[in-house]
């Protein structure tokens, strides 16, 4: 189970950011979406991430922080996995504790989608446990 390829259980449709806008934005954004982790993309490729702990390390700095740019932030070094990287290879990085969103890109650093630790998680209860014991999927 952890043998198979990333691309299966990653998210093909993250929500991203581009470099130009505004923390407010990016704000909205991962509060409407319910996530801690932004790839920023430009002209499809990937060239940050962005996390509610750079929003927070910021905060503080800078009363009017809201109006700049993500780009201001954004990490620009990036751990990132390919679409046929092994979800064992994923689990190992967010067990490094560093990470609970890795970008997965193709060979021209195009962003293809996202890998969670959630997803990993869900996908290894999915093949040990065929019905949810406790936790179960809303739709919609």
């Amino acid at each position: 189970m952890l043998n198979q390829e990333v691309r299966k259980i990653m998210t093909t449709d993250p929500v991203v950011v581009t470099p130009e806008q505004s923390l407010r934005q990016l704000s909205n954004l991962m509060v409407f979406h319910k996530v801690q982790q932004v790839p920023v993309v430009e002209e499809g490729k990937l060239v940050g991430m962005i996390t509610t702990h750079d929003l927070w390390k910021h905060h503080n700095a800078n009363e009017n922080n809201a109006e700049m740019k993500v780009s201001e932030i954004m990490s620009k070094k990036i751990i990132k996995i390919s679409p046929l990287d092994k979800v064992g290879t994923a689990a190992e990085l967010f067990m490094d504790k560093r990470f609970k969103t890795l970008p997965v890109v193709n060979l021209r650093n195009e962003l293809k989608g996202v890998v969670t630790a959630f997803d990993v998680i869900k996908h290894t209860m999915k093949r040990e446990y065929k019905t949810p014991i406790l936790y179960k999927e809303v739709l919609g």
